[in-house]
């Protein structure tokens, strides 16, 4: 049971090694690539080795950095910011890689509070580092573009020959990543090269990706999962990355279209986006289309008939999306609803889903793809133990982890640190889980996020948000607890931010308005509907429609902390403006 190993790890120490390694063995090999104007912007590995070495030249003459030292930097996701990150550590220093979607005052808090006195920057973001330079006496500055005032890119070719790799341990810091989470306050994860190498080798061994892949990379570089997987795990094997140029649906479909991944890293909310379009599409298309859409996804579900058979079925859609040549998605992040995976894999997609987070450099476990056991989480990968803390009867209980992957601590922050490993060296997750008998990872809900009845049962709103989110007319839903004012009891409520394309589209077959009252109404009906498949005390006692997508983290979940407190009371219907105020 569990999975089966592939191919024995390379003992590879450090991150700036492997590159080395694979950009001498693959000098000609493409790297990375992305469409600027009406073409594409390739480099290869040894154009790649060429440029890390230039910046690792500067570095070091021209900023006086030194081993061990902190150089933060912030950009879009572009082959570009790959080569800063392999050239800060090729000078021996720490990257401290900053979120590109949080306002300059956030950035600047980091900087500070991480005491960075160099960046790199790509151009949109050098006149706010020219700023936080007075403020907060930043002592260089290099932008990734050409700029009149700083140090560039371009000049560093013209001017620097480049260096070898300086030496450093696997236990030098590679990265400290600043993370809010859906909880609040950030916290600096510091990871180490063995951190992060130990990640990407015990995902190689476990995950078949090869040399000749192709990555489809949409989700921010920043983040350590896409860092880790889709950028650095490429290297590792030789792989080539190809970049999305944002995350706009028609830049994402045509840059798809172009590159025909093998590879995709996403996030449970795109991939229900996705899934929740087709299916609307279809069900606006004439009656013969969608009687044969759906005999072919009954035809699928039949299980002789196999992935395979249902690409065949499926290959119009396919190639329509630019993944004709998919492998399979990878889905991390969050935990992806069940009838996402399901309806994905009628539709010919395979999806392998990962668990973990920042502090696990990240991945934990990832399904087995012979055997993923949905919805599961899969098993530990090579050198990673899981066990359960404090379960109860059901066997659920904290998630907690152990291996080389687990980070070194929180930067400045021994509080924290105490909180989250225990004694004997396990380190506390936050999610609440249970493992079967034969080692498989069943993710329940998050820890902070739990609602706790006056009869003392816990409900998990992740569970009860992954059955509303069934309703094509659900495009976002938050569950929490709130306190009843009148009786003191925590009882279920829940925002919904509705689909109003399928709202509309509702609206019109029924001959009515869309207005506030048509769509409380509907979704109300919805909520019922579905919720008869939940237990009586998990059932939404109150709802509030709101007009406007949540705030998320990077990684598109939901910011919970920033709706503590909220209660509906009876009556309201919405939250903010209503919908004829929208439009």
């Amino acid at each position: 049971m569990g999975h089966r190993i592939i191919r024995k790890p390379k003992g590879i120490g450090t991150i700036t090694e492997m590159f080395e390694l694979t950009a001498n063995r693959l000098p000609d090999k493409e790297m990375a690539r992305i469409r600027r104007g009406n073409g594409w912007v390739s480099y290869t590995y040894g154009q790649a080795l060429q440029r890390v070495r230039k910046i690792a030249e500067f570095l070091q003459k021209e900023f006086g950095i030194k081993r061990g030292d902190f150089v933060a930097l912030v950009g879009e996701n572009r082959p570009e910011w790959g080569q800063a990150y392999l050239g800060i550590l090729w000078a021996g220093a720490t990257v401290i890689p900053l979120d590109a979607r949080l306002n300059d005052m956030e950035r600047r808090y980091l900087l500070d509070f991480a005491d960075v006195k160099y960046v790199i920057a790509s151009g949109r973001y050098v006149p706010e580092m020219l700023e936080a330079r007075k403020d907060l006496g930043l002592k260089g500055i290099l932008s990734m573009d050409e700029h009149e005032e700083l140090p560039s890119f371009a000049t560093l070719d013209e001017r620097y020959s480049g260096i070898d790799r300086t030496q450093v341990s696997p236990e030098d810091l590679a990265e400290v990543l600043f993370t809010s989470g859906t909880t609040g306050s950030p916290k600096g994860v510091m990871l180490t090269h063995r951190n992060i190498m130990s990640d990407i080798e015990g995902v190689y061994q476990v995950v078949p990706i090869y040399e000749e892949d192709i990555f489809f990379s949409i989700l921010p570089l920043h983040h350590v999962y896409e860092c880790t997987v889709g950028f650095l795990s490429p290297i590792y094997i030789g792989a080539t990355v190809s970049y999305s140029r944002s995350l706009r649906p028609d830049h994402m479909l045509q840059d798809m279209r172009d590159t025909r991944p093998t590879v995709w890293l996403t996030v449970p909310l795109i991939l229900e986006k996705i899934l929740t379009r087709i299916l609307r599409e279809v069900s606006k298309s004439p009656i013969t289309r969608r009687a044969a859409f759906n005999a072919l996804r009954a035809t699928s579900k039949i299980p002789l008939i196999g992935r395979k058979v249902n690409r065949r079925l499926f290959k119009p859609l396919h190639e329509r999306l630019g993944l004709d040549r998919l492998k399979f998605m990878v889905s991390g992040g969050a935990a992806l609803p069940l009838w996402v995976a399901r309806g994905l894999e009628e539709l010919g997609f395979k999806v392998i889903q990962g668990y973990g987070l920042s502090e696990t450099s990240p991945i934990l476990t990832v399904t087995p793809p012979h055997d993923p056991r949905l919805p599961s989480v899969g098993v530990p990968i090579p050198g990673v133990e899981i066990k359960i803390f404090d379960p109860n009867e059901e066997g659920e209980g904290e998630i907690a982890a152990r291996g080389p992957v687990v980070m070194k601590g929180y930067y400045k922050n021994d509080k924290a640190n105490a909180e989250v490993f225990t004694e004997d060296g396990w380190f506390l997750t936050g999610d609440i889980g249970y493992l079967d008998d034969d080692g498989y990872l069943y993710i329940t809900g998050r820890k902070k996020a739990v609602i706790v009845t006056k009869g003392g049962k816990n409900i998990y709103p992740e569970e009860i948000e992954s059955k509303i989110l069934e309703s094509p007319f659900v495009e976002e839903i938050l569950v929490f607890g709130a306190k009843n004012p009148d009786t003191g009891d925590e009882e279920v409520q829940a925002l919904v931010y509705p689909n109003l394309d399928a709202v509309r589209d509702e609206a019109r077959k029924r001959g009515v308005k869309p207005n506030d009252d048509f769509i409380y109404d509907l979704i109300a009906s919805e909520i019922e509907r579905l919720s008869k498949e939940l237990a009586p005390y998990k059932r939404i006692k109150r709802f509030a429609l709101r007009y406007e997508e949540f705030p998320k983290t990077t990684t598109r979940k939901i910011k919970r902390h920033l709706f503590k407190g909220m209660y509906i009371a009876p009556g309201e219907k919405v939250k903010d403006s209503g919908i004829e105020e929208k439009e």
